[in-house]
């Protein structure tokens, strides 16, 4: 009795494993399965004026796998004949579509090494991803973009080195930046100490600059130059080796600042990355202008309330509280945004 039925438990089992062999419902990955992923343009120009605008949408077919599967995507962008193993990936969940906002894709592409202001060939594709072992990529999509600087390089190799300055190179060189349109001129915004200062290259005594005769001419090597205390504006031309150096501050001046309209006002700070001034500052209930020196011969405010300068324009108006204030005197424009403290 016993052998006879441990033999129907062999059969049992075997009639088991048998009928699972056949399981109509067995799941087979399907070998042929892909994704056709589509751009909504192949040549763009991403323009700094255009932030929070939709710069690319990319779409994508969902591959069959041969079941239903809960996959996830990943868009992969490198640059023309890359192997996108150093691509750019954007992970969109299960989503079939991504949109590229104006200033997403110009960060990825500069972020690639893309040259802004020039036309660059790139590749895209999708990538569907089932598991760490299973995935399937779409054909590659061919893209030229051309992308935009996010912040000015304004830098040069020049500086200014003295006991007014760095006490003869002790910290680095006080830095002149290019001057936007004017090739070979560069200028410098600086508080000095009483003393002397020249202008060198690359924080070194290989090529510098004195004024032998102290009128405003450059000679390489030449006679230290003599400065007063102060804040000033160094202007260098390299091509005609000449300079020039004035008192130079931008400030706010105003019942709503703590000095009140006599001043001394509120510094300004230069930045070279977007070529303004700024400052964050703390304001009461009141008005302010922005004016030159401490004085005022140069002075701005905001007739209209328009976030255009006017030169002698009427009184900026402010309630009280924590404020980034970003002037360009390139345009005459000027923003002022509340912060947190």
């Amino acid at each position: 009795m016993k052998i006879f039925i441990n033999k129907i438990f062999i059969l049992l089992a075997i009639s088991v494993f048998l009928g699972s062999c056949e399981d109509p419902d067995l799941t087979v990955l399907n070998p042929n399965a892909t994704t056709v992923a589509t751009l909504s343009a192949s040549d763009i120009v991403l323009e700094k004026s255009n932030l929070g605008q939709d710069a690319l949408t990319v779409t994508w077919t969902k591959p069959d796998f041969g079941y239903p599967a809960a996959a996830s995507y990943q868009l992969l962008v490198d640059l023309a004949g890359g192997d996108f193993s150093s691509a750019s990936v954007t992970s969109t969940g299960q989503e079939l579509s991504y949109t590229f906002e104006t200033e997403e894709l110009n960060k990825i592409l500069v972020g690639l090494g893309v040259e802004p202001g020039t036309a660059t060939a790139l590749q895209v594709k999708v990538k569907s991803i089932l598991s760490s072992s299973t995935a399937i990529s779409s054909d590659v999509n061919a893209l030229m973009a051309t992308t935009y600087a996010d912040a000015l390089d304004l830098s040069s190799p020049w500086g200014i080195v003295g006991s007014a300055s760095n006490d003869w190179g002790a910290t680095p060189d006080a830095p002149f930046y290019k001057v936007q349109g004017s090739p070979n001129v560069y200028v410098a915004y600086v508080t000095l100490l009483d003393g002397e200062w020249k202008i060198r290259k690359d924080n070194d005594w290989g090529v510098n600059y004195g004024d032998d005769g102290a009128d405003g001419t450059l000679d390489a090597d030449g006679a230290n130059m003599i400065v007063t205390a102060g804040t000033y504006k160094v202007v260098f031309d390299e091509a005609a080796l000449t300079y020039t150096i004035e008192a130079y501050t931008w400030g706010l001046v105003g019942d709503a600042t703590t000095n009140g309209w006599d001043g001394p006002d509120m510094p300004l700070s230069y930045d070279s990355f977007t070529d303004t001034w700024r400052a964050q500052v703390k304001l009461n209930d009141g008005e302010f202008k922005v004016r030159l020196n401490n004085d005022w011969g140069t002075n701005y405010g905001d007739t209209g309330l328009d976030g255009n300068l006017n030169d002698g324009g009427d009184n900026i108006p402010v309630t009280f509280g924590y404020y980034e204030i970003i002037v360009n005197l390139n345009d005459l424009t000027y923003t002022l945004e509340k912060t947190e403290l």
